[in-house]
């Protein structure tokens, strides 16, 4: 069935696939750590037992979610070398390091932390555990620093010279770091994940006051969520925005690609809001556009002239019609996240939060918004960058491994089946989690009715049965 397939787009697909399956979680975990640390710090500061049992609801999905960010990260991490080997070598040097940096800083302290925030409610003290749970909610944001400083720096590679085997060698660790897009991307990319987790429990406290509207636990975890969508949404907007700008001076082809403009418009260049891209014809057939707004938006200025893609090399051409459409359901479920948070500060102001049912079932449907949003969000900023890995410098097509295409057809078709049985079980239970309302005296991970007392090392003296004591047999 892949027959009509070369080995350079099947490994595309492969880490397309493997990083989407990926990004879900994460963007989901960084945002209920945080979610958590808020939990538990309002349960601290007001003694409030809906706080305490709303905490212990979400750290048992938190738990499922984290494990399985790190089982999809770590199988997309190994085709760096098996189906990229090219780029590996030749960006190594620079993207290695950063990588080994979210390890040391970010991976180790969610690793150290994780055990006492999931297991540690009642046997350590509360100060302690609410500063595990910190500890964890900082280091995936550490994590998401590292990544995207890595990613940044191939959509805007700086402060690196070429040596003579023609690998990207540092030169100034700060410029690359912090590279022109990265503070950009990350402060988007955070936002994003906030607005996933937000839409997420604002869709289950709103399942849960459709069927229960006296439900306290669902309340609260409703009223929370639609503050954050309410703050956030607008913010995002505007962080995007900024982010467009941004692109637009260092990856201009891949702002043209997202707007449609195949021609350069001298005089203001319109708005288009739907239509067909055709990629060989260099046209978009059946627009829908607003005259000069385009303009506005890109520069501010209705009259600004604007660069199209015929101003660039047709080989160093994103493909069109992937962006164009990408970037439409992102910035589509954007103004639906901002409408969410209009009609959530009405309900509020009107005191109907708890009540109006149309609001209940709009949270509803838009709870899996988020996860689109930042898989369409990934797939404008990566097929965007196209046909480089590194912008400019490294071409895709010299950036992949010397292999046949059956070789990747087969890893590719396991991946599917694997992720599909793997990740579809253990969605399905975190469904099946938050089925359930939150409860009066909610238990934790650690005081689940089947959890091991212990899984390994000596057995406690008080768990000795008494009857087989020395004592006793004496």
């Amino acid at each position: 069935m892949f027959d009509q397939f070369d080995a350079l787009l099947l490994a595309r697909f492969q880490f397309a696939f493997t990083i989407s399956f990926h990004f879900i979680f994460p963007s989901f975990s960084i945002g209920l750590a945080s979610y958590l640390a808020v939990l538990e710090g309002l349960w601290l500061w007001t003694g409030r037992e809906v706080y305490l049992n709303l905490f212990k609801y979400w750290l048992k999905i938190f738990a499922l979610a984290f494990a399985m960010g790190v089982v999809s990260g770590i199988v997309m991490s190994y085709q760096f070398g098996t189906n990229w080997a090219v780029f590996s070598d030749k960006a190594g040097p620079i993207v290695g390091p950063l990588m080994a940096y979210e390890v040391l800083t970010a991976f180790f302290l969610e690793a150290g932390f994780l055990g006492i925030m999931l297991f540690g409610m009642g046997r350590v003290g509360r100060r302690l555990h609410f500063a595990a749970t910190l500890a964890v909610a900082i280091g995936t944001c550490i994590s998401a620093f590292w990544i995207l400083s890595a990613n940044s720096w191939m959509q805007t590679p700086v402060g690196h010279t070429i040596n003579e085997a023609g690998q990207f060698v540092p030169e100034d660790w700060w410029t690359i770091v912090f590279n022109p897009s990265f503070p950009y991307r990350l402060v988007h990319t955070v936002l994003a994940s906030y607005l996933t987790t937000g839409l997420v429990v604002g869709g289950v406290g709103a399942w849960h006051l459709l069927r229960e509207r006296t439900n306290k636990g669902a309340q609260v975890m409703f009223s929370m969520a639609m503050g954050m969508i309410a703050v956030v949404a607008p913010l995002q907007i505007f962080v995007g925005d900024m982010h467009g700008l941004n692109t637009l001076e260092h990856q201009p082809a891949k702002v043209m690609a997202m707007e449609g403009h195949f021609e350069s418009h001298p005089d203001g260049a319109p708005l288009i809001l739907f239509g067909i891209p055709d990629q060989e014809a260099g046209t978009v057939r059946y627009a829908v556009e607003i005259p000069k707004v385009g303009s506005l938006i890109l520069k501010h200025d209705l009259n600004a002239p604007v660069d199209g893609l015929d101003t660039f090399d047709r080989a160093n051409w994103p493909y069109v019609p992937v962006v164009f459409w990408s970037f439409r359901i992102m910035v589509g479920l954007g103004t639906l996240m901002l409408g969410l948070g209009v009609l959530s500060l009405w309900a509020r102001f009107r005191g109907q939060l708890y009540d109006w049912r149309p609001l209940h079932w709009l949270a509803l449907a838009m709870g899996p918004a988020g996860f689109v949003a930042v898989i369409a969000g990934w797939v404008t900023t990566e097929v965007g960058r196209q046909p480089f890995t590194v912008y400019g410098l490294l071409r895709t097509a010299e950036s992949v491994s010397p292999l046949e295409a059956p070789a990747v057809a087969a890893s590719l078709l396991t991946f599917i089946v694997v992720y599909f049985i793997v990740f579809g079980a253990g969605t399905g239970y975190i469904l099946k989690l938050m089925s359930k309302p939150p409860q009066s005296g909610e238990t934790g991970p650690e005081e689940g009715p089947d959890h091991p007392i212990r899984t390994a090392g000596i057995t406690p003296a008080p768990a000795v049965d008494p009857d087989r004591t020395l004592g006793a047999e004496a």
